[in-house]
């Protein structure tokens, strides 16, 4: 009895899950007037696949495709760094305040400000004459999900021999080359699950990119751009053209998550250990 209430339980979770993704996706192919009508089946009454057309070329893909991209590189780079160095320090160097400050990034794992920091942040942007390219997006994009990498980085650094750190420091090697030599190389299975997440965060990006590309529409990423194909209808919102829009923005990160799903796993496993 118990196995089966898990089973019904994860059926439900996986329908809650999987069925928006089903109804975009088989939303894309119907047309306009068959998703305002309510109540209609969740397949298509008729085939329209010059949907997809429309999209292609009214978001202008190819362009928005490459800022997507640029800008969840952009934020995987930075949350690896970031993450690999400060959870380096935070199990293997001793200073004042380190508990605190740790508690601090603990801390923010489970606070979330939201839209409230927007304005704050595009106004230091400007004064940095930064708001005029996705660089500065990646950088904010990329410090909301740092304390939950730190954590995970620092949780598997301490999971690692410190006799390895001393044999280092007998051979000559200082902090820093220990990080580079020594750890880096043993951290691939979580750092490839923070590359994963970190790129994911940057792809589905919405409101950053929303608020810095207002005045630069070449600078959109695709999340915005298949947004702005809900207003490509004739008077009425477009959502056939902005469901096959949404399906297109979809299939890419499938694919990286298809690729790396197997690190992802690994990567977590390694990650949960008690530091």
């Amino acid at each position: 009895i118990v196995r089966l209430i898990i089973w019904l339980f994860l059926a439900l979770a996986a329908i809650i899950t999987i069925f928006p993704v089903c109804y975009v996706i088989f939303g894309s192919f119907k047309d306009n007037k068959e998703l305002l009508v309510g109540g209609s089946s969740i397949l298509p009454s008729k085939w329209v696949f010059d949907n997809y057309v429309q999209a292609w070329k009214q978001a202008n893909f190819a362009t928005y495709t490459m800022n997507s991209v640029f800008l969840s590189l952009a934020v995987m780079l930075i949350s690896l760094i970031n993450a690999s160095m400060a959870g380096y320090v935070f199990a293997r160097k001793n200073f004042k305040g380190k508990e605190l400050l740790y508690m601090l990034f603990v801390a923010f794992m489970f606070i979330n400000v939201g839209s409230v920091s927007l304005r704050p942040l595009f106004e230091l942007a400007v004064k940095l004459k930064m708001n005029k390219s996705l660089l500065a997006v990646a950088i904010i994009s990329a410090g909301g999900g740092q304390a939950t990498f730190i954590f995970l980085c620092r949780g598997f650094v301490n999971s690692v021999p410190k006799e390895l750190d001393e044999a280092a420091k007998m051979d000559g090697c200082g902090f820093f080359r220990i990080y580079y030599q020594i750890i880096l190389p043993m951290l691939k299975p979580i750092l490839a699950t923070i590359a994963l997440l970190s790129f994911r965060q940057g792809w589905n990006e919405y409101i950053l990119p929303l608020v810095f590309t207002m005045t630069n529409d070449k600078l959109r990423p695709l999340t915005v751009g298949v947004n702005m194909l809900k207003n490509a209808g004739d008077g009425t919102a477009a959502w056939n053209i902005m469901f096959a829009g949404a399906t297109i923005s979809i299939v890419p990160i499938l694919i990286v998550y298809c690729c790396f799903s197997r690190f992802f796993m690994g990567g977590l496993t390694a990650g949960a250990v008690k530091g």
